[in-house]
């Protein structure tokens, strides 16, 4: 074969199937466009990458998720202030209160220096709980699918 028919069919003359669509002889080409790789990705790499830069977006994001994290925060010490600081003012308007016995300890020596502590431990436990909520509703919304 010469080099003019070494791309073409012995018997028919027309290109074989694999140069069928190139000019010469030449496989077609593919044209890759950056834009369509980029709508390729899905909401939540655009939303991640917002976060990472640190965009407006992702600054409004990131500042919600520690404005809910701050009130869950103000929120369980106001019940801690509430619970424990209470009592010596209620001791203070009522002193009789302050005066009754329960199994040979003082009403306020008991609740100060022993039911104390499992208030505390209580609150904390429902702050990690609350706190975890809030991380997974703030990834659930990074996560969200964007149409």
């Amino acid at each position: 074969m010469t080099g003019e028919t070494a791309g073409m069919a012995e018997t028919t003359g027309t290109p074989p199937p694999a140069f069928a669509s190139g000019p010469h002889g030449t496989p077609a080409r593919t044209r890759i466009v950056l834009a369509d790789v980029a709508r390729a990705r899905s909401g939540r790499d655009r939303t991640r990458a917002e976060l990472a830069e640190q965009t407006r977006v992702g600054e409004a994001l990131v500042s919600g998720l520690v404005r809910a994290q701050l009130a869950l925060a103000v929120r369980l010490s106001v019940v801690v202030a509430i619970g424990l600081g209470g009592l010596p003012l209620l001791f203070a308007v009522a002193p009789s209160v302050g005066g009754v016995d329960v199994f040979g300890v003082k009403l306020p020596w008991l609740l100060l220096g022993v039911v104390a502590y499992p208030f505390l431990v209580g609150v904390g436990i429902a702050y990690v709980h609350l706190a975890e909520r809030n991380e997974q509703d703030f990834t659930a919304l990074v996560e969200r699918p964007h149409e």
